[in-house]
């Protein structure tokens, strides 16, 4: 499997995903227990590395990371600016 970089990071949503866990006052490590919840088996070591750019998200762990996190799919891969 050949792995590809988008500006030399492995999401381009990992700034967002940061920004709105911060917005909601959150660990990554309690983002990781919400995760689990919601069925997604995520530790807050793969939120850092998400965070990070480091590790890549699949479409299914994105819908899931927005629903914790209470915002948009769109918003966290850039396509709307509106203010979270």
């Amino acid at each position: 499997m050949k792995i590809f970089d988008y500006n030399g990071r492995r999401n381009i949503c990992s700034v967002r995903i940061r920004q709105a866990r911060k917005n909601l006052y959150m660990s990554q490590h309690k983002v990781a227990v919400q995760l689990q919840l919601e069925g997604l088996s995520l530790a807050g070591k793969g939120v850092s590395r998400i965070e990070s750019g480091a590790r890549f998200i699949a479409d299914y762990e994105l819908k899931i990371l927005a629903k914790v996190l209470h915002v948009d799919v769109l918003w966290l891969l850039g396509e709307d600016d509106s203010d979270k």
